[in-house]
Formats: C-alpha cells, structure tokens, sequence
C-alpha cells in the first residue's frame, strides 16, 4: 500500500497508465454500439484526453470491428492501439493484420482461469488452459511486440494458479498482466491482498506492467481499482462514464480525479489532460444518445450544483468549504451561453473545438450554415445545441433518402395523421400518408411506407439537449429489421421532425446495407 505523504513532503510521483476500454468493453453494452465514423471521432477525443492504451475493438468479432480497429491504427498515431484476441490462432493473426498500421500497437489475449470457467465455459484442465496461454504468447510475440495476457475472470481464480499462469505468460512474452474481476464479484480489501501477493509470487514481474480491470456488477470498480493501484497496479483500465458490460466499468474520470485530488495519499499521476473530461463525457453521450446521469461524480450536471441554502452560503464564503474539485479542473465552462446568431465560422469552430471534438473546413461549412438557422430560432445556442448539431456530420448517416418535406399534425380524441415527401441522391422521389396513434407514429408509418420498409421499433426516447422552451429535442430510436438492431438519432427544435430524422436515419443504413437490386416497393411520384 502507498503510505500517505504528509503536507509539506516531496517524493517521487509514480505514474500509472490509464487504458480506456470504452471502444471496446463499453462498446459491448446494449445501446453503445457506434458506427466506424463515431469511433473515429471518439478515439481522436482519447488520444486528446491523453490516454495511454486505446483499446479499438476486437477484430476478429465481426468485419466492421475489424475495420474500426484497422482505421483507429492508422489514423491515431499518439497512443498505443490495442486489439482483444482470445487465445486462439485465428483471432491472433486477425488482431495483428488489424493492428499493421498502428505507430504502437498492442495484442491483448484473454482466456478464462476461474473453476467455474474451466468447467462450465471452456471444458479444459488446468494444465490445458496454461498450455494454451503460453503457446497463444508465443504466437502472439512472434507478430507484435507488446503483447498483454489477461486471465478472465481472475478474481475467482485459485491465487495459486493466477502466479502459475502470469509467470508463464511474462515467460513467453508478455510485457502486460491483467488480473480482471470480470464480474464485478469482489471487495477492496480481498483485491488489495490479491495484487500484494502477486507481485510477491510471480516470477519475473519486475518485467511486466500489473493492470486492473474491474467491473461494477456491485458498485464497487472503483473503489476495487484504487485498491489495486495501492497495490501495484501500474494499468488501470477503465471507460468514460463507466459504461461497459452490464452495470458498466471503473469510470476513468473518477479514478484520474481520485489520483489527482489525493496527490498526498497516493503519490501517483497519470498523463491525462483532467480539463478534457467533461467535453469527452459529453462527445460520448451525444455520440451514443446515452445521458449521463445527472449525479454522476465528477462529470455529471449536479457534480458542481449546490442548491442548499448552507452549501450556497459556504460557497460563497470560500469554494472549497463544498467542493474537493474546481469545475474547470475537469472542463466545466463557467458559462453555457456562447454563440449567437451574430457569431462566426472562428467563433464556431473554437467552440466545437473546446467541446472536444474536431471537423475540417467542409464540415464546417456544412454545420455553420445549420448552425446559422438555429440562431435564427433560437436566442441563445448552448453547447449542447451544438453537439447536437454536429449528430448531421456523420457521413454513415446520410442518404440516399432526405426529407423534402413533412407535415403532422393531430387532435383530442381523433387520429394524428402526417404526410412526408422524400427525395433520393438519384433524384426519384417518394411521398406517402399515414395515420397513427399519434404524430411520431403516424410520422413513422408515412416513412414506412414511402420507403417501402417496415421497421419494429424497440426504444424510443426524446429529450431536451439545452435549455428555455426553444430548446432542441433529441429523438433516440432502436429498431429491428431483418433480425438486425439498428440506432439512429435526430435533433431539432420540432420534435416530430426530430423523431423523422432518427427514423430516416435507420432507415437509409438499413437501404444502403441491400443490394443494388433492392426491389423494395417505392411510392414513385414525378418531382
């Protein structure tokens, strides 16, 4: 355990290295998934945030993951950039050609160690899980560098068998351990004593970087985290807002804010720009549609709101009679009102700039002309007037359909009923009527069926994305069609041109995943 310093002391800061996982474990989790343009933005936000270890995908899960593993290779150029593979032959060479273009990359191998594992998932002896590990290392080595050996479900795992297999693997070759509670199952304490006996017992571990990976099934990720950071981990690996598999991961905002708020308790920094958290937790949410709580620690709405009349009279007294943290610290703008109608391409760019996110003169040019019939609507444009104004970059989500127009409208009582017209890249058009239980639904049905696709709808939310009653709303859809889930999102200030928006954009990923010979009925009418 790191001894506390005392206030006026000086030693020597250890660095640990923060390995974000969002691309891939968060990822995984229902209603995260992102397309290869949204992963591309997000990994350019990572190695902004200052990241060490970018974890892409998995490449041999799927062809698209494998390109999205492929592109973050080549295109982000600071961090590592690692690809997960089971310990097998095949996914060993499906990361490595994955990963070719990468300036740092990293194979990370998992294979499961737990009894129940062994018995219930892989149907192997303990000696055939540690043959397998090793000659997966080996292989592995022979096509990369730096190669990390994570042994699932470890915590769970005979202590014994865990220093057996980690000096095996840095034996064959690996530079990274990782010892993940995979199901989120374990305590501070016993992790603490896990980690402490491991770097005791395993041969070679001066060699090898010790990495937690801790799960939040039980609400503890973090606090597990820091436990083994106390403890020798010199990696941590984490997601942005914790998301991940089932109640998520560590969150990496918590865990750097830990370290840098407790400087004196535990004497380790880490390479991460704090000021970029907030804009990174916001690009996430509005990549994904997915909110963030608004008492989530660190970069929630409440993280730096004080509403009681003592906090209030504190704060105004001296800030830190409240707060541990400064709302700039973590990026928090002092002010949300920024841009106007008066305002410029500059002014634009800057504040896109500051929000975390990146576009080239097209795009600009593209938004600043949306952004400018927004102003025109609007008072006042928020950040996340912005953020949503930037959903319409995305080149997945455009075509071949747009809408030319839309009305809707219902009654008390009575039927809604909307009528769209909508215009191909090739220039055919289509428009249809429908009917429905109310606009949205009606609005959909008329998409439907001028678009000649049916869709089953599984989720659909709007919200708010700033403030006033001319804020924009946001619409959120998940659909299946053809036993195959689809999201799309929207933004406007009608509502029920959002929710078309989110349903178009389903719609034409959806066509452009058909073959070219798409017979599909269209409503064809003359321009």
């Amino acid at each position: 355990m790191t001894a506390p310093i005392e206030p006026g002391e000086s030693a020597p800061r250890e660095r640990v290295l923060i390995f974000d996982t969002s691309l891939r474990d968060g990822e995984q989790a229902p209603g995260y998934s992102m397309n290869l343009t949204q992963k591309l933005a997000f990994a350019h936000a990572l190695s902004d945030l200052g990241v060490d270890v970018i974890e892409a995908g998995f490449p041999a899960a799927s062809p698209g993951d494998f390109e999205s593993v492929r592109q973050i290779a080549q295109r982000v150029r600071r961090p590592i950039i690692c690809g997960l593979a089971r310990c097998q032959s095949g996914d060993i060479e499906s990361g490595a050609r994955a990963l070719e273009g990468a300036e740092h990359p990293r194979i990370h191998l998992f294979l499961s160690t737990s009894p129940i594992h062994r018995e219930h998932k892989l149907r192997m002896s303990r000696e055939q899980v540690l043959e397998t590990a090793i000659a997966s290392v080996r292989q592995a080595r022979t096509l990369c560098d730096d190669v990390e050996f994570s042994a699932e479900d470890a915590l769970r795992t005979e202590p014994e068998f865990l220093v057996e297999i980690f000096s095996a693997a840095i034996a064959a070759g690996a530079s990274t351990i990782n010892i993940p509670d995979t199901v989120g199952y374990t305590t501070p304490n016993e992790i603490a004593a896990l980690f402490a006996r491991l770097k005791r017992e395993i041969v070679g571990i001066e060699r090898a970087v010790m990495s937690a990976h801790c799960h939040n099934d039980l609400g503890l990720a973090v606090a597990n985290s820091m436990a083994a950071i106390e403890n020798g981990a010199r990696q941590v690996e984490c997601t942005i807002n914790g998301i991940g598999e089932r109640a998520g991961n560590a969150a990496l905002e918590e865990i750097v804010m830990l370290l840098r708020t407790r400087p004196g308790y535990y004497n380790i920094d880490t390479g991460i720009d704090s000021t970029r958290l907030y804009p990174t937790s916001r690009l996430l949410a509005s990549l994904t549609g997915q909110n963030v709580q608004r008492n989530k620690a660190v970069v929630g709405e409440n993280a730096f709101a004080h509403e009681s009349g003592i906090h209030q009279h504190g704060m105004l007294r001296h800030r830190s009679t409240y707060e541990v943290m400064k709302p700039e610290d973590v990026g928090f703008a002092r002010t949300n009102l920024v841009l106007g109608k008066h305002s410029g391409r500059h002014a634009l760019r800057e504040r896109i700039e500051h929000l975390g996110l990146q576009v080239d003169d097209v795009a600009l040019n593209s938004v600043f002309e949306r952004f400018k019939i927004l102003a025109d609507k609007k008072k006042e444009v928020f950040d996340s007037d912005v953020e949503a104004l930037l959903l319409g970059l995305d080149p997945d989500a455009q075509g071949p359909w747009r809408i030319e127009s839309l009305h809707a409208s219902s009654q008390v009582g009575g039927a809604a009923t909307a009528s769209v017209r909508l215009r191909r890249n090739d220039g055919i058009q289509a428009a249809a009527n429908a009917s429905g239980d109310g606009p949205v639904h009606a609005t959909l049905r008329a998409l439907e069926i001028a678009t000649g696709c049916a869709l089953e709808v599984s989720d659909f939310q709007i919200r708010s994305v700033s403030m006033g009653g001319d804020a924009q709303g946001q619409a959120s859809v998940s659909v299946f069609h053809d036993a195959r889930e689809y999201r799309g999102r929207g933004a406007s200030t009608d509502i029920i041109e959002a929710a078309a928006l989110a349903f178009l954009e389903v719609l034409n990923r959806i066509h452009r995943n058909q073959a070219a010979a798409d017979t599909a009925p269209l409503r064809a009418i003359n321009a």
